[in-house]
Order: C-alpha cells, then structure tokens, then sequence
C-alpha cells in the first residue's frame, strides 16, 4: 500500500485539489488479495497478445496505405517514436504513425507565445484542442479517428504496453505537474495501455489531473470485464470520434 497524501492539499501546476474532496480509492492502492489478481497475474498477457495479433491482422490493410500516405505527404518518417517510462519506470519506445511537421517544437513555441489562450489550454490540457499547427492534414484525420495509435499494437506485442492501461506518461509531465513520487509509482504498476479508462470516460477532454485520477481509478478496479468493457467503449469513440482533436 502505498502511504496517504501528507499534504491536505495536492498541488498540480493548475492549482489545488483539497484532499478531503478526493474519493479514498485514489489516495490508496488496493491490496493484491483482489478477487481480480488471477487475471492481472495470468491471463491478462495472454489476452494482449491474442487481441494485438488479431489486431494487427486485421488493420494492416488500412495500415499499409495510411505508411504510403504520410510518406506521400512530406516525404519524410512514417512512424514517430519517443522513449517513455513503462511498467516499472522502464523506459520504451511508443510507436505512432505521424500526425506532425518534422522538428516542429519551434512552431509550438512560437505559437503559444503569440497565443495566450493557447498556451493556458496547453498548460492545462497538455494538448492544443482547438488548433495545432504543428499537425499534418492528414495528421488531423489520423488523430480524429484514432489511427495514428495502431502501430501500437506492436508495442503490445513486445510486453511494453497493454491494450488498456493507463495513458503512457511523458516523464518530463511528472516534474512539469510536481506529481509525488508515490503516485508515480502507482500510475507504473502497470503497463501503459492503448485505450484507457479516462480515453473512453472523457477522451480530450479531460485535464491533465483529471486523466491521473481517473488512471489510478483503473489500476485499482482493473478486470477481465472492465477491460472488456473499455474495449467496446473504445471503438464506439473511434466510430463516433467523439471527444477527438
């Protein structure tokens, strides 16, 4: 288990969330003896690479042109990767088809600079919802749909991530939010999913704090039926594009 805030108040960069208003499934991990640790322990592997198999089978033929078509855009890599923190603090490389302009972090910069709103949006959701400039067009149409995460599946297949898990953290995002460290090693108890509980509960369109807890609300409750249940609830999203940017 690990220790109880010591603070009554949490501190993100967007300011304070009052300790007592925080449900006690958040501060407190669930003990090991859950009803639900056999499928954690056994069968939850097994799954990933059952379903990521599956998956990848099936959407190669959407994969294959949607390669070609970056490729064709700008000419330059089809897959953008960058190191993450996985099951442990174990860093990895995420996989992702691009959806951005090659070296485009001065583009950000400049963008939030003349744009105040946008760079509290960023500060807040650590995405730019209304528009990004450092996005392809057909970068937007991979994101709105969700595509550009299928690579992933590749990801799953080597045991560095899990269909559903928590979001896969930047660990710059940690120290930027002066996230404590026993909730760091909470949010990698596990590995990082494809989909998650707060990617189908509010997608986009949730904060930055709002995705951790709702993260940490997953690592406790996470089951066989649940994961199932976020599956589902995943394809709907990717079908409705609802909540997408």
């Amino acid at each position: 288990m690990f220790p109880a805030y010591k603070r009554k108040t949490y501190k993100f960069k967007s300011g304070y969330v009052e300790i007592e208003k925080l449900p006690a499934d958040i501060i407190y991990r669930a003990p090991e003896k859950e009803k639900n640790i056999t499928y954690i322990k056994k069968w939850k592997r097994p799954f990933d690479i059952f379903f990521s198999l599956c998956a990848i089978i099936l959407t190669i033929p959407i994969m294959i042109p949607i390669a070609i078509a970056i490729k064709l855009t700008d000419g330059g890599k089809v897959l953008f990767k960058q190191k993450r923190p996985g099951l442990n603090g174990k860093q990895f490389y995420l996989y992702k088809f691009r959806t951005m302009c090659e070296n485009n972090d001065h583009l950000l910069k400049e963008y939030l600079e003349k744009n105040p709103e946008a760079k509290e949006e960023w500060e807040k959701y650590r995405k730019l919802k209304s528009f990004d400039p450092r996005v392809t067009k057909i970068g937007r149409f991979l994101r709105k749909t969700s595509l550009d995460e299928l690579p992933q599946f590749f990801n799953v297949l080597k045991g560095d991530m899990s269909i559903v898990g928590p979001r896969p953290y930047i660990k710059e995002e940690f120290e930027e939010y002066d996230i404590p460290l026993h909730i760091q090693k909470e949010l990698l108890s596990v590995k990082p999913g494809i989909t998650g509980y707060w990617q189908v509960s509010s997608r986009n369109e949730a904060t930055f704090e709002e995705r951790i807890k709702q993260d940490l609300k997953y690592i406790k409750n996470q089951s066989l039926l649940l994961d199932i249940k976020i599956i589902l609830k995943t394809i709907k999203v990717m079908i409705t594009c609802k909540g997408a940017h």
